[in-house]
């Protein structure tokens, strides 16, 4: 004769595989961020992206200036003498080194240096995080930008996240795919696990979970 489990039986079993289940990791961990000063170093290049605010001077030629510029929407900005100038996907050198070459049809050798004052357009600078926290964002990457420092700017985690589920998402840019490494926020936020901190590239990616039970 067939024998079956009991409910109460089948009721552990459900949530022993729940709990396996959210236990089990979305992919590899990446290493601790170091804290250790050998570790400060400058990010790569930053890209000018719409919306971002820019300062240009032109040295000697304060009427040619503009203070607290806007890039347009569509990529551009406009400054005395040259109109409709293709900021977006420049750094900061080459836009100065573009402008100059505009500005060189009117004035002698101009001297022109560029200074984001405030990035805000260029998703690919940019930090998303999504999910169960505090207020999901995208923020501008910032050199030597970490989990902690993101989950701060976002007021942590929610009552109803499962922040050792998290997961970050990152473009390997050599392979041009998409890579899951496993985030311990629960350990990082809530029980200080320093281990569970690790730093941040642009572009990424993390996405808190909601807890199943």
């Amino acid at each position: 004769m067939q024998t079956f489990p009991s409910f109460p039986r089948l009721a552990t079993l459900s949530l022993s595989a729940l709990a396996l289940s959210a236990c089990a990791a979305v992919g590899p961990e990446l290493p601790p961020a170091n804290y250790s000063s050998t570790a400060i170093a400058p990010s790569e290049e930053y890209t000018i992206g719409p919306l971002d605010e820019i300062t240009i001077h032109v040295w000697r030629n304060p009427e040619l200036s503009a203070d607290k510029v806007r890039v347009r929407p569509d990529g551009r900005l406009t400054i005395p003498l040259v109109q409709d100038i293709p900021a977006v996907g420049k750094t900061a050198t080459q836009l100065q080194d573009y402008i100059a070459g505009e500005l060189a049809k009117y004035i002698e050798q101009p001297i022109v240096s560029v200074i984001v004052n405030t990035p805000e357009g260029n998703f690919t600078q940019q930090v998303r995080i999504i999910g169960a926290t505090g207020q999901p964002a995208s923020l501008p990457f910032r050199a030597n930008m970490t989990v902690l420092d993101a989950m701060i700017a976002v007021g942590g985690l929610n009552e109803f996240a499962a922040g050792n589920r998290a997961k970050l998402i990152r473009l390997d840019r050599d392979s041009g795919k998409q890579i899951e490494y496993r985030l311990r926020l629960s350990d990082l936020i809530r029980r200080g696990d320093a281990s569970a901190n690790v730093l941040l590239m642009p572009g990424d990616t993390i996405i808190i979970p909601e807890s199943r039970f």
